[in-house]
């Protein structure tokens, strides 16, 4: 391939992840508005008690789904080029395999409900919460093969749309049947992931159609699930470095505590879904310039979406963060004491943003080094979660001290898997692999200005209404003119000439 021919393919790619990213923060904004509602109707009509022992057992529920689906979440985009058979014979195994995987978990944990729900408190509708395994798992895979070809809009219906706004309407709807009260928040995930699950596989259905001449075969199903295993675990594990301090608090502190950072997790999650605006595009695009050796375009690919995400999720922490007592108490002044805890997850997302994409490029570039430095990622933060437990403890320090101590510990892992794997995708790739830019600062600081103003002179309902689009305001004005050059604003401009043709 000619110098030309590389540099209009690389531009292309760009144009095609910021199609995709653009395609994507709007299902971010949609999911935004619907999570919300959630929030307040969990938060004001359950209360944190309730929300508490329901963080708890989504945390196994997901973990087990999250499992079977054997990383062909992320996977799936290099078997499908690499592979010559018709794509949905392709896509029949791997959902084969997860179900034959997903099934018996299930039923295993439906009769020992117990990791689900450690202090034995639960109804008989609760512990169905297992059946939402199967179709989550199938949904991944689904959202993924669909990404393949470029169709982003189909996740941002099935995560942005369809999910969120069933999850809220339906937990406000079974608040008012009191028999099945006590089980609302668990009735509603039920509802709102069998919702998603058939948003995601009828377009499915429409873009690859149905199998052809497909026999499942006992050996090849065995030799998909030995390929994507070391994908699988670190697929499992970066999920599990988010919910892992949800699961130890939760051997440590009271459910309304847990109740409390669930709560800031969740608004802290809102940045974090920025950097999955990128993850359905940015697969497909890696593994095809890495099947040409175009090592420089991967690099330039993953430092892009890096900056942009960085960038994003930056002006956004600090406009949920900086008003962090006025944003949690909108859920409930029970919430307000979890805002150390949301400041800390809020950083911790930006900076995980390095490592995000750096893994999206290790997964197919050295897999097991990929595995070996997540596993050692959530075993540091399984001993700093602890011994901020302890420290918590042995000072007397408050239940709600202690989850800030859990969202501390995640920030400061984060920050560390970030150096390492940005050090390590650039030793493969030989090229300088960094998200980092001057700019930020420059723009963080007048934001955090009018923030602390804010906070210092307004009421705490001034904070929400005028706050928030004033520190968003002063630090998009800032990095757009003194932080963006050509490259970044591609993201924000919609190229007719820059065509993106989806695999086939």
């Amino acid at each position: 391939m000619t110098e030309a021919a590389t540099d209009i393919s690389s531009q292309r790619d760009i144009a095609a992840l910021a199609k995709g990213g653009r395609t994507n923060f709007f299902g971010f904004l949609l999911r935004l508005a619907a999570r919300l509602p959630f929030l307040l109707i969990a938060g004001r009509l359950y209360g944190p008690d309730a929300l508490g022992r329901f963080a708890y057992a989504l945390v196994i529920v997901e973990l087990v789904g999250q499992l079977c689906t054997l990383g062909q979440k992320r996977g799936l985009a290099q078997r499908l080029s690499a592979d010559s058979r018709h794509a949905a014979n392709i896509i029949a195994d791997g959902m084969l395999l997860t179900v034959l995987i997903a099934l018996p978990a299930s039923v295993a944990l439906y009769f020992c409900p117990s990791p689900m729900f450690p202090a034995a408190h639960f109804t008989q509708v609760d512990r169905l919460l297992v059946t939402t395994i199967i179709p989550t798992s199938l949904t991944d895979i689904a959202l993924a093969a669909l990404a393949y070809r470029y169709d982003i809009a189909a996740t941002v219906r099935a995560r942005s749309v369809v999910e969120p706004w069933s999850l809220s309407i339906a937990a406000g709807v079974v608040w008012f049947i009191p028999p099945l009260r006590s089980s609302g928040l668990s009735i509603a995930y039920i509802v709102s992931i069998f919702a998603s699950a058939g948003a995601a596989l009828h377009p499915l259905w429409r873009s690859y159609g149905l199998p052809r001449v497909w026999r499942p075969h006992p050996l090849v199903i065995a030799k998909l699930a030995l390929s994507t295993m070391p994908l699988a675990v670190a697929d499992a594990v970066e999920w599990g470095t988010r919910k892992l301090d949800i699961a130890i608090l939760g051997q440590f502190a009271s459910p309304t505590s847990v109740g409390v950072y669930y709560v800031a997790q969740q608004v802290a999650s809102l940045p974090q879904k920025l950097k999955t605006s990128f993850e359905p595009i940015l697969g497909p695009v890696i593994t095809r310039n890495l099947k040409e050796g175009n090592y420089v375009a991967i690099a330039r690919q993953v430092c892009q979406v890096g900056f942009w995400i960085t960038a994003a999720q930056a002006g956004i922490a600090m406009a949920l963060g900086i008003p962090g007592k006025g944003v949690l108490g909108l859920v409930g002044p029970q919430f307000v004491g979890g805002d150390l805890a949301l400041a800390f997850l809020l950083a911790a997302e930006v900076g995980a943003a390095t490592a995000v994409v750096s893994e999206a490029a290790l997964i197919y570039i050295a897999p097991v080094k990929n595995l070996l430095v997540s596993l050692f990622t959530i075993g540091l933060q399984a001993a700093l979660t602890v011994a901020g437990m302890y420290v918590a403890t042995g000072f007397g320090l408050d239940q709600l001290d202690r989850a800030s101590s859990a969202a501390g510990a995640l920030l400061v892992t984060l920050c560390i898997a970030s150096l390492v794997k940005s050090w390590l995708l650039s030793a493969y790739l030989e090229k300088r692999i960094t998200n980092w830019r001057w700019s930020l600062i420059g723009a963080a600081v007048p934001a955090a200005a009018v923030g602390w103003a804010a906070t210092r002179f307004l009421p705490e309902w001034a904070e929400i209404t005028f706050g928030i689009p004033a520190i968003l305001g002063v630090y998009s004005w800032v990095i757009w003119n003194f932080g963006f050059g050509p490259d970044d604003r591609v993201l924000f401009r919609r190229d007719p000439q820059a065509a993106v043709v989806a695999p086939q």
